[in-house]
């Protein structure tokens, strides 16, 4: 951190050095002066690009709009909220009185649009200051949103919200979420196939702790990083799946994109690989691969999830895999980090002894501790 410091200390010296060679006491008095700015002479180029700088017209980049330097140059009002601009999440909490103030259920429906960034954070802001973590009964505050939804949709989700969104989604959905359930899928009617089509954007469940998401649709890069304890079903995801993963489980019935489960070191993922390449795609540094047909019980947890996501979303794709299961099954694979797996075995081993599940828990991680050492010092 002192390094940090030191760093950020150097930088800001170098900035009030500059500053004062240009007549500045703040940053307010440069900002829009772009008559402190000069080209860089083309010869400063090597010689090869020498032609494609100098063809780059600069001056409107320059252009000094008010000469007269009168007109604001930072912004036109103090703040950036906007007179009128309220959140949907204002309404919600209004609407769902009876929930949030006597933990009574209620159910509630908008239309929304991608400038309505961060639906049900504030609803989980109060549910977290009035009931703290132990939050609502399941399904408590059920909303129902049509369109498309600004970026972190169901960020902070606490226990007791369910959200179906029937649209899409932008980025960070399920950001941080700690509880409750999220539901996105197209509306009905849709012309192009479900499986094949983007219905959440990237970073989705970014540093999850609990909660669940079912998209019936493609996810975009990222999906489930840092995920530490929530539960996903997805019909395919793009590159990094799994990223920096710490817990929870993620089930994939579509394609992934390359690098899977980087820096995965805890929770399991489980997908299907219809073509057999799935392997190529996978990043084997901390995790290994094996067939989930061979484990009974999580083949039946995987199932029900599915089962789950097909009921909420109506999935085509869902309702196919769970039609055909037997053709399906020995075509879905188990990714899980070799540390964790060896702490799940040393756990079970404890509790067989039987320690209680705390014991269990700690005994499992002396162990694995002990383990790593052992290797470290060969």
């Amino acid at each position: 951190p002192e390094n940090v410091v030191a760093f950020f200390n150097g930088v800001a010296q170098e900035v009030r050095e500059i500053m004062a060679g240009l007549g500045c006491r703040t940053l307010n008095e440069l900002i829009g002066r772009t008559e402190l700015l000069e080209r860089r002479p083309v010869d400063d180029f090597p010689e090869e690009i020498r032609g494609r700088v100098a063809n780059i017209d600069l001056s409107r980049l320059l252009y000094q709009i008010d000469p007269s330097g009168t007109d604001s140059r930072i912004h036109t009002r103090e703040r950036n909220e906007r007179f009128g601009d309220s959140s949907l999440d204002d309404k919600i909490i209004t609407d769902a009185k009876i929930a949030l103030v006597k933990g009574g259920k209620v159910k509630l429906s908008y239309k929304i649009n991608n400038t309505h960034r961060n639906v049900g954070t504030r609803v989980a802001g109060h549910i977290g200051y009035t009931f703290g973590d132990q939050g609502l009964a399941e399904g408590a505050i059920d909303i129902t949103l049509h369109g498309s939804a600004g970026q972190s949709f169901g960020c902070f989700l606490a226990k007791g919200i369910h959200l179906t969104l029937i649209g899409e989604a932008n980025d960070y959905v399920g950001k941080g979420m700690n509880g409750g359930e999220i539901v996105v899928r197209p509306p009905d009617g849709c012309k192009f196939t479900w499986a094949e089509n983007s219905i959440i954007g990237n970073t989705v469940m970014y540093g999850a702790t609990g909660g669940r998401l079912f998209a019936a649709g493609l996810a975009g890069e990222r999906f489930c990083v840092r995920n530490s304890g929530g539960t996903a079903v997805v019909e395919g995801v793009g590159d990094h799946g799994c990223e920096y993963m710490t817990g929870g489980r993620v089930v994939v019935i579509g394609k992934t994109g390359r690098n899977f489960a980087a820096g995965m070191s805890g929770g399991v993922a489980y997908v299907l690989d219809e073509q057999g390449d799935f392997e190529r795609r996978l990043n084997k540094e901390m995790v290994g691969l094996t067939r989930l047909e061979e484990f009974d019980e999580e083949v039946e947890l995987v199932k029900s999830m599915i089962t789950r996501h097909q009921e909420y979303t109506g999935s085509a794709r869902a309702e196919q895999i769970l039609f055909w299961w037997d053709d399906y099954l020995p075509k879905f694979v188990r990714v899980m980090p070799h540390d964790y797996k060896r702490v799940l075995e040393a756990q079970a081993e404890m509790r067989a002894r039987g320690l209680s599940e705390e014991e269990a828990v700690m005994a499992a991680f002396e162990s694995n501790a002990k383990d790593a050492a052992r290797v470290g010092g060969k």
